[in-house]
């Protein structure tokens, strides 16, 4: 069974920083197109950022116009995690965050989702 965990939401002031971490249990995002998604209330959810993960380090990333320079979506080999690192946060990045596993390559489409980790960004 597939379970994946989101980490790393606070509370933040606009221009601030943070890194999200996506764990997964019975999973390994080797080889696959994993996606950090937000939804904000009264919003629906949002693809931000999706990377493929190949072998030998190899990776591809996609980045939505309203994160792109801002957001890194990245893989760590050593623990297979995919994190969401991000820099210069604006209010209108307040929403709930989601890792989205097992994607098809190419859209917004996962298989499986984690719980989620608030974002609040305060002016």
């Amino acid at each position: 069974q597939v379970h994946l965990v989101e980490s790393g939401g606070r509370s933040v002031q606009a221009g601030g920083s943070l890194r999200l971490s996506c764990s997964a249990f019975g999973y390994t995002f080797l080889q696959k197109c994993t996606g950090w998604f937000r939804q904000a209330p009264g919003k629906e959810r949002e693809g931000v950022a999706r990377i493929y993960v190949g072998l030998n380090e190899f990776s591809s990333t996609f980045y939505a116009d309203s994160v792109k320079g801002r957001f890194t979506i990245s893989h760590d080999n050593a623990n297979d995690m995919v994190y969401l690192e991000m820099n210069s946060l604006r209010p209108e990045d307040t929403a709930m965050y989601f890792c989205g596993a097992d994607m098809e390559c190419g859209t917004w489409d996962a298989s499986y989702w984690g719980q989620g980790t608030q974002v609040t960004v305060s002016s």
